[in-house]
């Protein structure tokens, strides 16, 4: 025998190692046959979960057109973004009383605020009265705003009276005493070339010849604001009308959703929010630099809504939303996503703008180009929800939620 032949003999005689444990036979084909079985039913609750959104995705249209936003990492929350309490000791006003106030200005200590049902009232101690309706009713639906209409931005002109800025209807000049409405530019007019959709805020020189107001959109109207939102359309301007001339023509386009408007105090520049883009733009609507534009403000720790001047000489912004940091903001994360803002809508998951949060108040109070948060993190429930405008008046700051139906008012604190 060979030494090749004498290693096979010992592989074949190999000794085995007896015991007295039985030996299971391995049932190889059933385990083979029962992973099978979950493979098929996992494979099949798959496609039958995900069949229907893949049809949805293909077939159904997306009413946006959204593109990739690129937004810088939100600022920390800490040192003047701390958040606080303040406005859990808010004493709120008016509640149950009036609908949606959006913008507030005051005559002495009489305010006057627009609601949601399309009025303009006074309010006085604790009572509020009709000074004048811009639209017709029916009112209280969506639907129905384009003929109630809605007013939103409001200021007091050099003659005492109130200049309204109407989402739908146009922009008015309301004489608060006798309640006379007289319209100066009518909403849906074509001004180069696109229609005036959605009239938002306004501003009126001190001599009251220039009325400089914004126009969010010429596609999406006031009823689509989240449809403006999620797409964020560059085709928002800033508007002057003459007074004397009666014309109106066009400062600045091609922003994303510019909303709250607020002169300089040299009148050659406004501040414009620009809430899509959480920053503040200031136009140049005069002087040298007329037809220009430049940063005020960029990566606010939320998107801005509107501004109004400080007490202080800096300027009051109000949040809508906040971007939490640390934190998870829900629009920072589909600002980058596009193909998720359209998901969202073919599915019909949307009632409410992404991250808000209801019961919480967010204003803020920019003092010169630094900003002061105030209540980012109010519970809810202790405050105001969407928060809208702050009014600066004898060191208390009154604001107006647009979705509750009440204002609310807090004792000013200063650093």
């Amino acid at each position: 025998m060979n030494e090749v032949e004498g290693l096979r003999f010992r592989r074949l005689n190999r000794p085995q190692v007896i015991t007295d444990d039985p030996q299971t036979p391995q049932s190889k084909g059933s385990s083979s046959y029962s992973g099978k079985v979950f493979r098929v039913v996992l494979v099949s609750l798959a496609v039958f979960l995900l069949f229907p959104l893949l049809v949805v995705c293909l077939i159904l249209e997306s009413p946006i057109q959204p593109e990739v936003l690129r937004l810088s990492e939100p600022p920390v929350m800490t040192g003047c973004y701390e958040p606080n309490l303040e406005l859990r000791d808010a004493q709120r006003l008016f509640e149950d009383q009036i609908l949606g106030p959006e913008s507030i200005v005051n005559i002495g200590d009489v305010l006057y605020t627009g609601t949601a049902d399309g009025k303009i009232l006074k309010l006085v101690g604790r009572r509020s009265y009709v000074v004048a309706r811009l639209g017709q009713p029916p009112c209280g639906t969506t639907e129905a705003e384009p003929v109630c209409g809605r007013p939103l931005g409001m200021r007091v002109g050099p003659n005492g009276t109130l200049f309204v800025a109407d989402a739908y209807l146009g922009l008015f000049e309301v004489n608060p005493t006798t309640g006379e409405v007289n319209r100066l530019v009518s909403g849906g007019q074509m001004v180069a070339g696109r229609k005036l959709s959605f009239i938002n805020d306004l501003d009126v020189t001190q001599d009251g010849k220039k009325v400089y107001f914004t126009d969010s959109s010429s596609r999406w109207q006031r009823r689509d604001y989240l449809l403006l939102i999620m797409e964020a359309t560059a085709d928002g301007r800033v508007l002057e009308y003459d007074v004397d001339s009666r014309e109106v023509t066009v400062v600045m386009e091609n922003l994303r959703f510019p909303n709250g408007i607020q002169l300089l105090p040299d009148e050659e520049s406004v501040l414009v929010a620009e809430t899509t883009m959480a920053r503040i733009r200031r136009v140049h609507v005069s002087g040298l630099n007329k037809g220009g534009m430049d940063m005020f403000v960029e990566n606010l720790p939320g998107f801005p809504d509107n501004i109004r001047p400080s007490s202080t000489g800096g300027y009051w912004v109000a949040m809508a939303t906040i971007r939490p940091n640390p934190g998870f903001s829900m629009m920072d994360f589909l600002a980058q996503r596009p193909w998720v803002k359209k998901l969202i809508f073919k599915v019909g998951l949307t009632n409410q703008p992404p991250g808000t949060n209801e019961g919480r108040a967010d204003p803020h109070a920019p003092y010169n180009t630094s900003v002061d948060l105030l209540p980012p993190t109010t519970p809810p429930g202790a405050g105001a929800s969407y928060f809208m405008r702050a009014h600066d008046h004898r060191c208390t700051c009154t604001w107006a939620p647009s979705r509750s139906p009440t204002s609310a008012d807090c004792q000013l604190r200063r650093p």
